[in-house]
């Protein structure tokens, strides 16, 4: 692990076991591709096996099997020509999100508290690892919150110890992202001393990718209004590729994760000089 640069003292947290519920899909037995696969689902509602396909640079027949496979542990529903998120008895991706790593992104979050000092100004993104990073600094005193996520924006409202600014924009997917030129607009009329933003994958090159080209504009636009970024993956992500990059991995002042990275990654982050602290 290369250390974190100065200033950015880590908090230690004790490491649990993952528990999940028998019953429950389990979306850790998904390979890369059956997970990137349900990601599009989750972001565009319906996809054709000719979309899927040409994104991850396969044969229809490759993808229908995997849609299969997705379809028989009842994480999605498979329709004539392609794949979606069925109406009713299927968990969306984004509550089998929840259940991936839970005490590694509460770990995740710890060390985000950890490092941001009280009244800073704070830029929080979307999803449920940026989520736990949430919870984890609700009781951080005189934080100035801006995020472009409704979810982050509820459990900040519910402790109501400080205000949060939401962006404008328009809401994306069940984790109530928001998206478009007003979240954008709103975000360049700050300026902040953390960025904190969560990833979908890593491209060859250990950069942060992810699926949605509209999020990642969002992403980008903070990242440019920020300080210093934070990068939160759980370990899911490390052998994800999204659809674009986010950013290169030397722009990340830390990329904060809950296990060791794999050869790869590591080597990856070791060539540009990136930093990554484990929590």
């Amino acid at each position: 692990m290369r250390p974190p640069r100065p200033g950015l003292p880590v908090a230690a947290s004790p490491r649990h076991g993952i528990v999940m519920s028998p019953s429950a899909p389990d979306i850790e037995t998904l390979t890369p591709r059956q997970r990137q696969i349900l990601d599009v689902v989750q972001e565009l509602g319906f996809t054709t096996l000719e979309t899927l396909a040409e994104r991850f640079g396969v044969s229809a027949q490759t993808v229908r099997r995997e849609i299969i496979r997705l379809q028989a542990g009842n994480f999605l529903q498979r329709f004539h020509g392609g794949a979606g998120l069925a109406s009713g008895g299927i968990r969306s991706a984004y509550a089998q999100k929840l259940t991936v790593s839970p005490h590694g992104k509460q770990r995740i979050g710890a060390a985000v508290a950890g490092i941001v000092p009280p009244g800073a100004s704070v830029f929080l993104d979307v999803g449920t690892t940026v989520e736990a990073a949430a919870r984890a600094l609700i009781n951080k005193p005189g934080l100035r919150v801006v995020t472009a996520s409704v979810g982050v924006a509820q459990i900040f409202c519910r402790n109501g110890v400080f205000d949060v600014v939401v962006t404008g924009g328009t809401t994306r997917g069940a984790n109530g992202s928001l998206v478009g030129q007003a979240a954008i607009a709103s975000i360049m009329g700050f300026r902040f001393d953390y960025a904190i933003i969560g990833l979908g994958g890593f491209d060859d090159d250990g950069a942060p990718m992810d699926f949605d080209l509209e999020k990642i504009a969002v992403r980008q636009a903070a990242i440019g209004r920020s300080r210093q970024v934070l990068a939160l993956a759980d370990h899911s992500k490390f052998e994800q590729v999204g659809t674009a990059r986010v950013a290169p991995a030397e722009t990340m002042s830390l990329i904060v994760v809950d296990a060791e990275p794999g050869p790869r990654l590591r080597a990856s982050w070791e060539r540009s000089g990136t930093r990554w602290l484990v929590a």
